[in-house]
């Protein structure tokens, strides 16, 4: 095995230029056979982690849930799922994780419970303007028998964000109607959320990511304010009101909540980390990542950006400019579970709508997979070059696509359902990891798939790639290596004079990135080349979509 990272506890701020693995636990590795990825099967995997020379893993949740939107539905959040393990799992995975120098960040999902959760199932029992149905929002309906939901706020996945039950209140879900949101003005909501906090801090959780950080507080004042017609699912709404405003996305009091966090995270020694997923514009989201807060949060706008030199250019120093405003350091991503892999988001032709190219099976557009790779081993290079912390989604150390021709009746997440076929959802980049060549599951388990893996994913595998040069995985390993050598500083200086559709820049110490998003060569600036994205011909020329690193 390559030389451990050295990630000494005594530096507070390892995370500021962290490289973050996210681990999709049910995805991952298989341990028992049963066909859903466990935490001994994370475990039994750190090794490649190691060897890859990621910083730290992040574990997408592993909590109890029935599965009506992945995991996101959560019915404890101080226990793990019996089908994916024990507590005594977790922390068999976090020592031998913290033994090979990598650092353990877990999911919180404070916005919503599972509708199994105690409390939730108490507010059901108690009815209406009982103590237990305080903890959640519930409200009369409209209309003369209560018969029409309460506003007209639509939940993220389709549909009403409103359910009723059978004594004709109605609750809020923002997402799934298995997921009722808590009320954040409510003091034992807080109470718990500090005890879950200390709960994983204390079993040596290194930091958490905060899912739908923006959605905490809510304006539950009566009356409570329609959003109004389009845009009534919330964040294509936020640029309609004044900032902080919005009746539940983004508003100002969810900093307070944030505050009292970092209060209790910053108990520990060392602090614990925290990461905001907050789909605000950037200079609301760069509140999040106050010091005083969580300290980071993600840049999705890097995430949503075309394959071009511009685009890419402005955005990047967009993000650097935010994250210098917050005293945090910039965030990159170019895939997650949530989004079409970016192998083959960013081959598909500008405006394209990856819906639409979902539903088609991936074949309107087609995408050439090997146009993919190139493309997506370039944006690799150029995100590892940035300033700041990168978070790669499990699988694209492979050069994964997405699998696009999922059959419809193999589908999972909850989207295709509520938005009545409609919208495919999220599953095809949530296709189990392929770890060897051979197999039923290509090595992710004894025994088959929760979700069909395409035979192509045999010659992506692990096996297939491991010390074979070239590999996307080889090229991985390297560029993590080299990077953590190279990397000085949170700063970069853009060259000026560069030829259309080429991106350059260099870092502190002398190290350059340059990427041609163009569709010809062009010429190869001097310097010695460290690494490229793909081999060079050696005529003197960088290539279309490639990415080189140069001293």
């Amino acid at each position: 095995m390559p030389e451990l990272p050295d990630l000494s506890s005594r530096n507070p701020d390892w995370w500021r230029q962290a490289v973050v693995y996210q681990v999709y636990p049910r995805s991952f590795a298989d341990a028992d056979g049963d066909g859903l990825g466990d935490l001994r099967g994370v475990t039994e995997r750190l090794n490649h982690l190691a060897a890859l020379g990621v910083d730290a893993l992040w574990l997408s949740p592993f909590y109890p849930s029935e599965l009506a939107d992945g995991g996101y539905d959560v019915a404890d959040h101080r226990d793990v799922d019996p089908r994916l393990g024990t507590l005594d799992d977790f922390d068999a995975m976090a020592a031998e994780a913290h033994r090979m120098g990598l650092k353990v960040i877990v999911d919180i999902v404070p916005n919503h419970t599972s509708h199994l959760h105690p409390w939730f199932q108490e507010a059901l029992r108690e009815g209406p303007g009982s103590a237990a149905r305080d903890r959640y929002v519930f409200r009369d309906g409209r209309g003369q028998h209560g018969e029409l939901p309460p506003t007209d706020w639509q939940s993220v996945f389709g549909g009403s964000a409103w359910r009723r039950v059978a004594d004709g209140q109605w609750y809020l879900h923002l997402f799934a109607a298995e997921q009722p949101d808590l009320n954040w003005g409510h003091d034992e909501v807080r109470v718990d959320f500090r005890t879950t906090l200390r709960f994983w801090s204390d079993r040596g959780v290194d930091g958490f990511r905060v899912d739908v950080a923006h959605a905490l507080a809510k304006d539950l004042g009566e009356p409570l304010r329609d959003v109004g017609g389009v845009g009534a699912t919330g964040e294509e709404a936020l640029d309609r009101v004044p900032p902080g405003s919005h009746p539940y996305y983004d508003r100002d009091e969810v900093h307070e909540i944030y505050r009292d966090w970092r209060r209790v995270l910053d108990a520990y020694t060392p602090p614990r980390t925290a990461v905001a997923e907050a789909w605000v514009p950037g200079a609301r989201r760069a509140l999040y990542a106050r010091p005083d807060e969580l300290g980071q949060a993600f840049n999705f706008e890097y995430l949503q950006a075309c394959w071009n030199a511009d685009e890419l250019r402005a955005v990047v120093t967009d993000s650097l400019a935010t994250a210098r405003t917050a005293g945090a350091s910039a965030t990159w991503v170019l895939s997650n579970h949530d989004v079409v892999r970016h192998a083959s988001r960013l081959s598909l032709p500008p405006g394209t709508d990856d819906n639409a190219w979902l539903l088609s099976g991936g074949r309107a557009p087609a995408v050439a997979a090997d146009a993919g790779v190139r493309r997506g081993r370039a944006a690799t290079l150029l995100m590892l070059a940035l300033p700041g912390a990168a978070y790669l989604y499990q699988g694209e150390e492979l050069g994964l696509p997405e699998v696009a021709d999922l059959p419809f009746e193999v589908l999972q997440d909850p989207v295709w359902e509520q938005t009545g076929h409609v919208r495919k959802g999220r599953d095809g980049c949530r296709v189990p990891l392929p770890w060897t060549t051979t197999g039923p599951s290509y090595g992710f388990g004894a025994a088959g798939a929760w979700l069909p893996q395409p035979s192509s994913f045999a010659s992506y595998a692990v096996a297939a790639q491991n010390g074979v040069d070239g590999s996307t995985l080889e090229l991985y390993r390297t560029a993590l290596r080299l990077r953590r050598k190279l990397q000085e500083g949170e700063e970069l200086t853009w060259a000026e004079g560069t030829p259309p559709g080429v991106l350059a820049f260099a870092r502190s110490g002398n190290w350059r990135c340059v990427t041609n998003l163009s569709d010809a060569p062009v010429p190869l600036p001097p310097g010695e080349v460290l690494l490229s994205s793909i081999p060079l011909d050696g005529d003197g020329q960088l290539g279309p979509d490639t990415t080189v690193w140069l001293a």
